[in-house]
């Protein structure tokens, strides 16, 4: 029996609503990692290789929805987070040393989110004596004041406001026939017959490598993981709604994925194009847009820049928080007050406090604290991605939501690439700093 217009008309109501009760985990997660590192990588991307990067964004987006959507249905499926998983299942001799590492890595990253906020602000012609101390207060009262449902909120607004890439991009007038084109695997059509006047030439070098991996360093961080399951679980996305929270982590992915490819067109269309092809920071690649692209992609470039860097910074404190409570049983959750939950209350302050005092110091070493959280990133992450691979594909756990054999071939296919590129990029920060000149990791 066919239904009526008004009752098909109902049920596409009812399903709008329940996407938008449960949408929010997987868009500002996937979102969030474009931060001042990440801007900065991507801007140096299209900087130094032009449009020969962008067929990277393309296997980059799959692994990014695949690692995620793992934790997004362990959230829903256990109720918990994976830090909590990590100490039921491995012990809390392991669980400590993984929150120890975790700790260390996104204090490095708050670090660098600040100084974000330092050269945004610089551009506009504030001082980062003056900008850092406001966004510290700010970033720190927005968790402090507000509840869960009130901070996704506001983390969406600032998802929205990473469009003014889109509309820097534009100003840049780029040629968005090759641009897409570029997205097919380049390596590959450049041999092809008819192909090689529409696709960049991919550079086999050693730089051109590391911005590879430089790239999926960016755009996949161990901290993602534990911050998307620890949000779904505190949402209460059960078994029933999640097939709604996975249309929300693809939703992520592909806007993460798109804004990433805006920043890379509009650096490849003006920088590169000149021949400029080293930049310092992501501030750098803003002042640069101006006399190329005009004065309103620069400043949008900027404002970017600096929306990314006060979100990061609400969002790295609050999930290492997060992370670090459950994994070591104490109470967490912004929607517990200060006496109710003191130890994640004191975590967030720290860090924050931590992060913009540092940047304030003179003599900051800046370059060196961002090399060394890299490398520590890239050290953690294979950890915490077999550590999910095993849990979700514990039965006693998943139930019938394990991995399948073909899901589990694409995840383990991922994660060795993954694991292989990291420890690439981590032997090379070690053992051959000089290849880095340049590149995301001398930062």
């Amino acid at each position: 029996m066919h239904s009526s217009p008004a009752q098909r008309a109902r049920r596409m109501r009812r399903r709008i609503i329940l996407l938008l009760a449960v949408v929010g985990p997987g868009v500002i997660t996937s979102n969030v990692n474009n931060e001042a590192g990440g801007i900065y990588t991507y801007s140096l991307a299209g900087a130094q290789f032009g449009y020969s990067v962008l067929w990277a964004l393309v296997p980059m987006g799959f692994a990014l929805f695949v690692t995620e959507e793992m934790c997004a249905r362990m959230g829903a499926v256990t109720g918990k987070g994976l830090s909590d998983l990590i100490r039921e299942e491995f012990g809390f001799r392991v669980t400590f040393f993984v929150m120890f590492a975790v700790l260390l890595v996104n204090q490095g990253n708050v670090l660098a989110e600040f100084a974000g906020v330092a050269t945004a602000m610089q551009l506009f012609g504030v001082s980062k004596y003056i900008s850092v101390p406001i966004a510290a207060i700010l970033v720190w009262v927005l968790v402090l004041q507000g509840s869960s449902r009130w901070l996704e909120k506001i983390f969406m607004f600032f998802c929205l406001v990473y469009f003014a890439y889109v509309i820097s991009a534009v100003f840049a007038k780029p040629h968005w026939l090759i641009a897409a084109l570029n997205l097919l695997p380049t390596p590959v059509l450049q041999f092809a017959p008819g192909f090689k006047q529409w696709v960049s030439p991919v550079p086999l070098t050693t730089a051109y490598l590391v911005i590879l991996a430089g790239l999926i360093g960016s755009t996949i961080a161990p901290w993602q993981h534990f911050y998307l399951q620890s949000a779904v679980v505190e949402k209460r996305v059960g078994p029933r709604q999640y097939r709604q929270t996975r249309l929300d982590v693809m939703v992520g992915t592909i806007t993460g994925v798109i804004i990433i490819f805006f920043i890379i067109v509009c650096t490849a269309t003006t920088l590169h194009a000149v021949g400029r092809h080293t930049i310092t920071d992501a501030g750098e690649a803003a002042q640069g847009l101006v006399p190329l692209a005009g004065r309103w992609a620069g400043a949008l470039f900027a404002l970017g820049l600096l929306n990314a860097s006060l979100f990061a910074a609400s969002i790295l404190p609050l999930s290492t928080a997060y992370v670090i409570c459950e994994g070591l049983g104490f109470e967490s959750g912004v929607d517990r007050k200060w006496k109710e939950a003191p130890i994640f209350y004191w975590l967030y302050t720290g860090l924050v406090v931590v992060g913009a005092a540092f940047i304030l110091w003179p003599e900051a070493p800046l370059v060196l604290i961002a090399v060394l959280s890299q490398v520590a990133n890239g050290m953690l992450l294979p950890f915490v991605l077999i550590f999910i691979l095993v849990l979700v594909n514990r039965r006693d756990l998943m139930g019938e939501q394990t991995n399948s054999r073909t899901y589990n071939a694409l995840a383990w296919g991922t994660t060795v690439t993954m694991i292989v590129i990291t420890l690439v990029l981590v032997y090379l920060s070690i053992f051959t700093p000089s290849a880095l000149q340049g590149t995301p990791a001398a930062r």
